[in-house]
C-alpha cells in the first residue's frame, strides 16, 4: 500500500504546479484523478522504485483579516492526520508571510516528517533570498522550481528517505474487503452488523497503517479480512471538507484491499463523490461491489430496483458489469448476500482462463466481427492469451495492432464478460504485434 505525501501551503505558492510535475514526470504513474473534489488532486508517482500517493490539498480560501480561519486549519489538520510525509511549500520570491508563519506553527506540532520547500527559486538571487526561511524555525529547506523542475530530484530523495517502510502484507489467501463510501452512508452500521454481536469471532490484527485495524471475520462459513476505512473510528469533526477527508481515507483502504464494497445511501442516490470513489477503485484494478444501503427507507414499487440499478449503471459507465446489492445495515437485510457476492468477485478477480479455451471462445467471435478496416488495411487477430498478472489482463496478437481503436476494445471486453464471469472485476486488454 502506497504511503501518502501531502502538499500544504497558503494559496499561490505553486502547490498544483508541483503536484502536476510529480504525477506527469514518471512513466510509472498509475493514474491521477483531478477534481475528486472542487480543487483537490490525488495521484500516484514513484521515485527510485518507491511508489507513493501524492495529494494537493488545494488553495485556502481566506475571507477576512483573520489569517488562520477555520478553512485553512481544517485542511492542514486533514493533511497532518492522513499523510506519512508533509511538504510545506513557501513562495521564495515573496518570502515569509504572516500566513506562512501561522501554518508553520501549526505544522510544528505534528509528529510527522515535515519537509520545508522553497518554490519559485529561478535564479541565484532568489536562492540567496530564501535564507529567510530559517526564520520559520523548521530547519533546512529545499530550493526548487516547480515550473522547470530544478531541485525536485534532491527533494524527492529526501521524501523517499522520510517515508516509513511499506507494511508487509500478510500473504494469506484470505480475501481483503474494504468498506468504502461517503460519510454517513452506513459504513459503521454495516461493519457493526457483521462483527458487533459475537466479539469472540473477531481477532484484531494491528494493521496496515498508523491507525488502521484489520478485522478477521469468521462467521456463517465466511472467512475474510475487513480493511477498516473512513467512518469506522470517530475522528475530529470535519465539516465542509468531509468530501476531501473521506476520499483521502478511501485511498488508503482501496489500495490495501482486493475487493471494495462501495456503500451508498439509497435516499440520496449515486452522487459525484460516490463516482469518485468508484473510479478510484476501478483505476486501482480492485474488485467492486456496490451496496445500496438504507433501502428500507425508500418508497418502492415493482420497478424500483430495476430503475435504481439503471441509474447507477448510467453513472458508472463504461464499466457497468458490477454487482449491485440492496441492503439495510440497520435491519440486517441481505448482508450475507453482499458478502457472498464480494467473495465471488474476489474469486473471479483471481480466475485464470486457459489459452485453449480463450481462443476457442474468442477467435470465432472475432472472425464474425473483425476490427473495421483502417485506410484500406485489414486487422487480423490470430491468437489471444491471459497474461500472468494479479488482475485479469488479456493480450490479443494482431498483424496491425495500432489500427485497433477503443470501440473495438470495448466490444472485445464485452464479449469476454459475456462468456466468462468477470462481474465486478476491472479487466485490461492489450493488442500486440504477433
Amino acid at each position: 500500500m502506497a504511503n501518502i505525501v501531502a502538499i500544504v501551503g497558503r494559496p499561490n505558492v505553486g502547490k498544483s504546479t508541483f503536484f502536476n510535475r510529480m504525477v506527469q514526470r514518471r512513466q510509472a504513474i498509475v493514474d491521477s484523478v483531478s477534481g475528486v473534489t472542487r480543487d483537490r488532486h490525488y495521484g500516484k508517482t514513484d521515485w527510485n522504485g518507491q511508489e507513493f500517493s501524492i495529494i494537493d490539498t488545494g488553495g485556502y480560501i481566506i475571507g477576512s483579516d483573520d489569517i488562520f480561519e477555520e478553512e485553512i486549519r481544517k485542511q492542514v489538520d486533514l493533511a497532518i492526520d492522513e499523510a506519512n510525509v508533509i511538504l510545506f511549500l513557501v513562495d521564495a520570491q515573496i518570502g515569509v508571510t504572516d500566513l506562512d508563519i501561522t501554518v508553520a506553527n501549526h505544522l510544528r506540532k505534528a509528529k510527522k516528517p515535515l519537509i520545508l520547500v522553497a518554490n519559485k527559486v529561478d535564479n541565484a538571487a532568489i536562492m540567496q533570498q530564501a535564507v529567510d526561511l530559517y526564520s520559520l524555525g523548521l530547519g533546512e529547506y529545499f530550493c526548487i522550481s516547480a515550473v522547470n523542475g530544478s531541485g525536485t530530484g534532491e527533494l524527492l530523495d529526501a521524501v523517499v528517505e522520510s517515508l516509513p517502510p511499506e507494511p508487509i502484507r500478510d500473504e494469506t489467501d484470505l480475501p481483503r474487503f474494504a468498506i468504502v463510501g461517503r460519510p454517513n452512508v452506513g459504513k459503521s452500521s454495516f461493519i457493526n452488523a457483521l462483527v458487533g454481536e459475537d466479539r469472540n469471532i473477531v481477532t484484531n490484527i494491528a494493521g496496515t497503517t498508523r491507525d488502521s485495524l484489520d478485522t478477521h471475520y469468521t462467521k456463517f462459513g465466511h472467512d475474510f479480512t475487513l480493511v477498516d476505512t473512513a467512518g469506522v473510528r470517530k475522528k475530529k469533526n470535519v465539516h465542509e471538507d468531509l468530501e476531501f477527508y473521506s476520499v483521502m481515507r478511501s485511498i488508503r483502504s482501496i489500495e490495501y484491499s482486493d475487493v471494495c464494497l462501495l456503500i451508498i445511501d439509497a435516499t440520496l442516490g449515486f452522487e459525484s463523490q460516490d463516482q469518485s470513489i468508484f473510479h478510484l477503485a476501478d483505476k486501482n484494478r480492485k474488485g467492486i461491489v456496490i451496496l445500496v444501503n438504507k433501502w428500507d427507507l425508500v418508497e418502492k414499487d415493482t420497478h424500483s430496483v430495476k430503475e435504481y440499478e439503471e441509474m447507477i449503471r448510467n453513472k458508472i459507465s463504461p464499466f457497468t458489469d458490477v454487482p449491485i446489492v440492496f441492503v439495510s445495515a440497520l435491519n440486517k437485510q441481505r448482508l450475507l448476500k453482499a458478502l457472498q457476492v464480494a467473495i465471488d468477485v474476489f474469486k473471479d478477480r483471481k480466475a485464470r482462463i486457459t489459452t485453449s479455451k480463450l481462443n476457442a471462445v474468442m477467435l470465432p467471435i472475432i472472425e464474425i466481427t473483425p476490427p473495421p478496416a483502417t485506410k484500406g488495411k485489414y486487422v487480423k487477430i490470430k491468437f489471444c492469451t491471459q497474461l500472468p498478472t494479479k488482475t485479469p489482463t488479456f493480450a490479443f496478437f494482431a498483424n496491425l495492432p495500432q489500427y485497433v481503436k477503443d470501440p473495438y476494445k470495448r466490444f472485445i471486453e464485452n464479449k469476454l464478460r459475456e462468456n466468462f464471469d468477470f462481474s465486478g472485476v476491472p479487466i485490461q486488454i492489450f493488442f500486440r504485434k504477433k
